[in-house]
């Protein structure tokens, strides 16, 4: 594992942009990073990677200067081990909804002390050749960001319980599931409740990063920064096609 660039800005109090990948394209990441983008969420709960590509996409990733994270499918700790194994710099865990299963996460993320993250070789490059085991370990505990999705309404009745937990560095408020939880009130009502999780999560210490925003809504992204975000993501794919279609449509107008 290289060094966090994520994690180094979020420490100097700056506000880091990601694009969400959802699907094998590494191109794609590489373009990210050349833009300056900050991080990619490679997204194996709903895109159809597996891990073998996710191991490429990292490589795009750290050939572009760009922090890869990885929304793992699941909690279960084999699976995050494998993900962090091929070398992503931090998990983006779905739909934790208490304090136990954050501090599970927590723990399959990181080496001992702070967790039981199983010891293998993975990736020849992640191997710290010139530190010792106790130096490699201390390195890798303190480069992988551990964060928790709070997408459901038991989520945020136990937000303060969940932000409390070590080894939790961030958590990531997602609109999409979070809406239908709450019933479908409307943007605006998810949007307030989102904000203030927000401030509750940025209260107790710890990073806020906001999800399922609309890339043709820059305010509204704006406004989550505002308010406290540390991070936002954004879909890659709705990027791109606000770019080709502002290209057609300007190319028409201009052609007439």
């Amino acid at each position: 594992m290289r060094a966090n660039l994520l994690k180094a800005k979020l420490e100097q109090g700056k506000a880091a942009i990601g694009a969400l990948i959802n699907a094998d394209a590494p191109e794609t990441v590489e373009l990210f990073g050349a833009i300056g983008y900050d991080f990619v969420l490679i997204d194996c709960e709903h895109g159809p990677m597996g891990v073998d590509q996710v191991e490429n996409i990292v490589r795009a990733a750290e050939a572009s200067n760009i922090t890869p994270l990885a929304r793992t499918p699941d909690h279960a700790d084999a699976t995050i081990l494998r993900f962090l194994d091929r070398g992503v710099q931090g998990v983006i865990v779905p739909h934790v909804n208490t304090a136990l299963q954050a501090e599970a996460i927590a723990k399959a993320a990181r080496y001992y002390p702070e967790g039981h993250r199983g010891a293998g070789g993975g990736r020849p490059s992640a191997l710290r050749f010139s530190m010792t085991q106790e130096e490699s370990r201390r390195f890798v505990n303190d480069n992988v960001l551990v964060i928790p999705m709070i997408e459901e309404v038991e989520a945020i009745e136990n937000l303060d319980a969940i932000a409390n937990v070590p080894g939790v560095d961030m958590l990531h408020i997602a609109a999409g599931d979070l809406s239908q939880s709450m019933g479908y009130p409307g943007q605006e009502e998810v949007w307030r409740v989102m904000e203030d999780a927000v401030r509750r999560v940025r209260a107790a210490g710890k990073y806020a990063s906001v999800g399922g925003n609309n890339p043709s809504n820059p305010q509204r992204v704006a406004d989550f920064i505002k308010a406290g975000a540390s991070a936002v993501t954004i879909s890659a794919l709705g990027l791109m096609r606000i770019a080709a279609d502002d290209f057609r449509t300007n190319v028409e107008a201009m052609s007439q």
